[in-house]
């Protein structure tokens, strides 16, 4: 137990008032509200991801087998011949037509559009996209386009969470919450990934880490995983029972596989990016860009029919080991090529399928040189820090390939890779595939999430101390004198009487505001402050409530009065609030320049 803080003479003093109020998190009641509307929003989610499998299917076997069809019929088995060169050419058509004449949002990958709406659309999405997403993805993926199905379900299943907050009375934080929280049901129907899906939601796309938001996220997940069981989709998705010794080469061969993978990260994303920028120099309009794309996809498709579609056939043999290096190595440069040309072209779909097959493939190649662990093993290495390094997520890259596979045995391992691969890529490159297309747009996001630092300051810690006062038997004509004086560096001043206790703040404002309504000018300030309500500050009240106050009072400074005494002992105001920061700026400098002045010496 504790003792009590106790004074200079033993006596126990107890804190203030104010701490009794403290606590570790904010979060209140209606947090249970929240989530009992996330299992609504969960489950619009699952039927919407559920119903977008099923049209990726449908759209498939109606493009390439003529069939009205949802059953689970293989590309490179179609009848078409070198004519499946027209599919992807045509399902692009249809995309550039409903993006233009339908909703522009539903162009990309999904994880932006959603990360967009959350930062400057107060979470607000509309209906056409929660319809048009899906689609427009099922068609895209349905003819053949390269992408994976979770990018449109994050978006559509965020549209459904928004559209639900929007017809409830609800806080835009709240909304945001419910937008992530159908994000995040709808990756779990697809991939059967909740702890993956949460973890998303917290490195990427919640912007905060507090109960409030957490625990709808965290019900709507589980909601999900348990109803796509009730739909019969199975889980895991790609079953591996491989593992591997923990030895210091196999930790080193982990990390190298990890380095690659986020240098093949980089590679992508600058690739996807030089595409967008040559679509841009096109003197055409955006709408028919998609066709041109959807061209090079059909032509990659003749060369390797595996590079089309969602792939999963692909995770599943090369986490076997029944995919050889040659085709692995074609596979990637066939799958990254049209990936990259048909998402620079502004199609529909999502990149996390096809982060893990490029990777996978990549892994596979290397793997053959590596030793301990099998070809399996090592694709699904290069499959989570490709991801990994790609969303610059490593947490959930490493959860998200551990459940997949149901393996717990490869964890460190996995953490391993997608740590080197997220240290590589946040070193060599600024933004991630996903933030690279919101800077493009005017924007800037900082993914750092740090404690508020005016949550763990104090007044006393930043206040000015030797305050300088005025006496309160001032007259107005002296205080006009003094405030208007060279010699007076500071805008206002507290007002104390004989006793010390402040009586006010006295101001240019103020001393013309009396002046105006026809006060004297031999009136003293204890008189023109007398009746006066005063906002004042403790010095053991925290930074964060009176940053509110100077805000919600308009004024820049406040005198602080002890809580004890009653009496003046400081004087605080914004440029001492930003100190804080200032100081927090300094530190940061001073351990680069020390790692600086180390590396010259």
């Amino acid at each position: 137990m504790t003792s009590p803080i106790a004074d200079a003479n033993g006596t126990p003093v107890l804190p203030p008032r104010s701490h009794h109020r403290l606590g570790d998190f904010t979060t209140d009641p209606r947090v249970l509200l929240i989530s009992g509307i996330a299992v609504v929003v969960a489950t619009a989610g699952v039927v919407a991801g559920f119903v977008l499998l099923k049209l990726i299917r449908l759209a498939t076997n109606i493009a390439y087998f003529g069939q009205l069809s949802f059953a689970n019929l293989r590309l490179e088995h179609s009848p078409l011949g070198p004519w499946a060169v027209l599919v992807p050419v045509a399902g692009s058509l249809i995309i550039g037509l409903m993006a233009r004449y339908g909703s522009e949002k539903i162009r990309g990958h999904g994880i932006p559009e959603a990360i967009e709406a959350i930062l400057l659309g107060r979470s607000r999405l509309d209906a056409k996209v929660a319809v048009l997403k899906p689609l427009s993805s099922a068609v895209a993926i349905g003819t053949g386009g390269p992408f994976g199905a979770e990018g449109p379900i994050i978006m559509t299943g965020g549209a459904i969470g928004s559209l639900i907050a929007q017809a409830l009375p609800v806080s835009d934080n709240e909304r945001k919450t419910l937008l992530v929280a159908g994000a995040t049901a709808g990756m779990t129907t697809v991939f059967g990934t909740p702890i993956a899906a949460i973890m998303l939601a917290v490195e990427l796309l919640l912007f905060e880490w507090s109960p409030r938001s957490f625990l709808p996220v965290a019900v709507a997940a589980v909601v999900a995983a348990v109803e796509r069981g009730v739909l019969g989709l199975t889980s895991p998705l790609f079953p591996f029972a491989g593992s591997v010794d923990v030895t210091l080469v196999g930790v080193l061969c982990w990390a190298a596989m990890g380095l690659l993978g986020g240098l093949l990260s980089g590679l992508l994303t600058r690739l996807v990016y030089a595409c967008e920028d040559g679509f841009l120099k096109l003197p055409i309009h955006w709408m028919w860009w998609p066709m041109l794309g959807g061209l090079v996809v059909g032509i990659g498709g003749l060369i390797d029919p595996n590079a089309l579609g969602v792939g999963y056939d692909n995770i599943a043999g090369m986490l076997q080991g029944d995919v050889h290096s040659r085709a692995a190595l074609l596979l990637l440069v066939v799958k990254a090529i049209i990936w990259a040309v048909a998402l620079g072209s502004g199609t529909s779909g999502g990149v996390l399928a096809p982060l893990l097959i490029m990777g996978g493939a990549m892994g596979t190649v290397v793997g053959a040189f590596l030793p301990g662990g099998g070809a399996g093993f090592w694709a699904l290495l290069a499959m989570a820090a490709t991801m990994g390094g790609t969303m610059r997520s490593p947490l959930t890259a490493t959860f998200f390939a551990v459940e997949l596979t149901g393996n717990t045995h490869v964890l460190l391992p996995l953490i391993t890779a997608c740590a080197v691969a997220h240290a590589a890529t946040v070193l060599l490159m600024r933004r991630s595939i996903l933030t690279e297309k919101i800077a493009r747009r005017g924007h800037h996001l900082i993914r750092e999430y740090r404690v508020d630092p005016f949550a763990l300051t104090k007044v006393q810690e930043v206040m000015t101390t030797e305050v300088e006062t005025v006496p309160s038997d001032t007259t107005l004509y002296e205080a006009t004198r003094f405030l208007t004086s060279p010699s007076t560096h500071h805008p206002s001043f507290p007002v104390v009487d004989p006793a010390g206790r402040v009586l006010g703040v006295i101001d240019p404002p103020s001393i013309l505001r009396w002046r105006r309504v026809g006060k004297h000018r031999q009136t003293t300030l204890q008189e023109l402050l007398a009746g006066t309500k005063i906002t004042v500050a403790h010095p053991d009240e925290y930074l964060e409530s009176l940053a509110d106050r100077l805000t919600t009072v308009n004024v820049a400074h406040l005198p602080v009065i002890s809580r004890e005494t009653g009496r003046l002992v400081g004087y605080i105001g914004w440029k001492d609030i930003m100190r804080v920061r200032t100081k927090l700026r300094a530190e940061d400098r001073h351990r680069m320049s020390f790692f600086k002045l180390r590396s010259s010496a």
